[in-house]
């Protein structure tokens, strides 16, 4: 019970109910009660500036400012703990910092004293505090990008997916190297032992290479175990490589994540994007700040793909991201964005699967942490800190940021459509083999026709009508064990003529052979195929 009596009293002291030094039991602060008293029935300027959704402004018909968003939520609960009234001050400029003129921006109003309290979430900056004294920290804030949702995966699409681009680099070296390998090894081995079979030469080394890499057979049959070894090791090496890029294919085809070409800070400065950011914000000032670790930014800034923009309503840079720039913004303000744009689609009957035209980078641009701002030496700090602490820890103010937003994540990077149907970029890289192919086999077939008709003419050619008839019959003067033997050498040279004869019922060859045996092959049974 006692813990459940330290929640209630928790959220209550945080919100409308009194403090805790207004228990009896407990001994009463003097100065807090002066600070109390000096604030009672005392009218404040808070100064604001449009950050939706966590401080924005509204304007009267008498020409007044109503504050809006999480940080006057927070305003309201301070207002009715102490009782005071305000009114609210908005810069000339809707900037956070400047260092042109005080008026400009939300710190230069509360470093020239002219605004009490600056109620909004203010990041705090290296140095910053030399200006403005912070308040108890609000929140952590992560700065992320968005920018246009591309079409396909930054991790490619087609056959060249499934693999990284070292890995087909890898395979093709061993593609080109392992052919020359096996002629040096084999050749090798025939040095050293001439009474085994002869070395494989260069030209069938890279066919068999080749042939096995797209799974063929080939016509080589090595009797040396040294090249049987040599083989196997290859077969096992493609059997390997060919299995995982099948299974990585698939999955690639049917689960692959998408990615994004952009997904931290140092990818927008290696790959030469354009990126925007509001301007005197905490982006330009980290950007500006020679100890900030994003300083090397500024050399996009003086380049003109940085950009610092003066805008009242932040939807406008939706304009900008949709042109291909890069939004750099803080994580709730981008989900918001994202939202309101969906909300405007669906209104307007845009497809569903049009809808999320914009998505946020995974990684993260900066990190800051935030909290309201006072005046120097100012006496609201001591008297307001521990509400705001109280209200922190309680989780109210997270919710009041993102009571608005959906409990489902929006237009997250991998929208996990049903349907995966395959496109020509997918098949791309196939329409290039047969081009290329095409493209190689005329290249090779022109040179055949410049070696042999142009370069190395053969000197004993002769004219069509002078060349004698060959014989029909030519004895193989070597036998090449390597290709199947010719049919006759099966049964023999036959003499005389063939007869058919029908025996117990079936048809036969009757064939005699040269040293008078009789051989029959059947015509009609399935088994004659085998003589055939």
């Amino acid at each position: 019970m006692a813990g459940l009596e330290l929640i209630f009293s928790t959220v209550c002291n945080a919100t409308f109910c009194g403090t805790i030094d207004d228990n009896p039991l407990h001994d009463v602060k003097p100065v807090r009660h002066q600070l109390e008293n000096f604030v009672n029935g005392t009218h404040l300027r808070i100064g604001t500036i449009n950050y939706y959704p966590e401080s924005w402004v509204e304007r009267t018909e008498n020409g007044t400012y109503i504050g809006r968003g999480a940080a006057f939520d927070l305003v309201h609960i301070l207002q009715k703990k102490f009782n005071f009234t305000y009114e609210v001050v908005v810069p000339e400029r809707n900037m956070l910092y400047s260092d042109n003129r005080p008026l400009e921006s939300l710190i230069g109003l509360l470093g020239s004293n002219r605004i009490d309290l600056a109620a909004a979430f203010i990041p705090i900056m290296k140095n910053s505090d030399q200006f403005v004294t912070f308040s108890t920290v609000i929140d952590e804030c992560n700065w992320m990008m968005m920018l246009r949702r591309p079409k396909e995966s930054a991790a490619g699409s087609g056959l060249l997916a499934p693999f990284d681009e070292n890995v087909w680099l890898l395979t093709l070296a061993a593609v080109m190297i392992y052919g020359p390998c096996l002629t040096l090894l084999t050749k090798l081995r025939s040095k050293l032992m001439p009474e085994e079979e002869d070395y494989i030469r260069l030209s069938p080394s890279f066919w068999f290479v080749y042939g096995a890499f797209i799974k063929q057979g080939t016509s080589l049959s090595p009797s040396a175990n040294t090249t049987r070894v040599l083989f196997a090791t290859w077969w096992l090496f493609i059997i390997l490589l060919s299995a995982f890029y099948t299974a990585n294919l698939t999955a690639f085809l049917t689960l692959s994540k998408f990615t994004l070409d952009i997904e931290t800070v140092q990818d927008l400065y290696k790959k030469n994007y354009r990126w925007v950011a509001p301007e005197g914000g905490a982006v330009e000032n980290a950007v500006k700040n020679p100890d900030e670790v994003i300083n090397f930014l500024l050399k996009t800034v003086t380049t003109g793909r940085g950009r610092f923009l003066s805008v009242r309503d932040t939807s406008s840079f939706l304009t900008y991201v949709s042109e291909g720039a890069v939004l750099v913004q803080p994580s709730v303000t981008l989900q918001y964005l994202m939202y309101n744009d969906y909300l405007q689609k669906t209104r307007l009957g845009v497809p569903e699967a049009e809808r999320c035209t914009f998505v946020v980078a995974p990684g993260v641009f900066m990190t800051k942490r935030r909290a309201f701002a006072y005046q120097h030496k100012s006496k609201l700090k001591s008297l307001f800190n521990p509400v705001i602490k109280r209200v922190i820890h309680s989780g109210i103010l997270s919710h009041l940021s993102l009571r608005n937003l959906p409990d489902t994540k929006i237009c997250p990077l991998d929208l996990q459509s049903k349907d995966r149907q395959l496109s020509n970029t997918d098949l791309l890289m196939t329409y290039y083999i047969m081009i290329t192919g095409l493209a190689a086999a005329l290249a090779v077939f022109l040179a055949e026709i410049c070696l042999k008709r142009y370069i190395h003419p053969k000197s004993d050619a002769i004219h069509p009508r002078f060349r004698q008839k060959r014989p029909n019959k030519i004895e193989p003067a070597i036998f090449d064990d390597n290709r199947p033997p010719p049919y006759e050498s099966l049964f023999g040279k036959t003499k005389g003529e063939s007869k058919k004869k029908f025996i117990n019922g079936r048809e036969y060859w009757v064939i005699k052979k040269e040293n008078g045996e009789t051989r029959l092959i059947p015509v009609r049974s399935p088994s004659a195929l085998l003589y055939r």
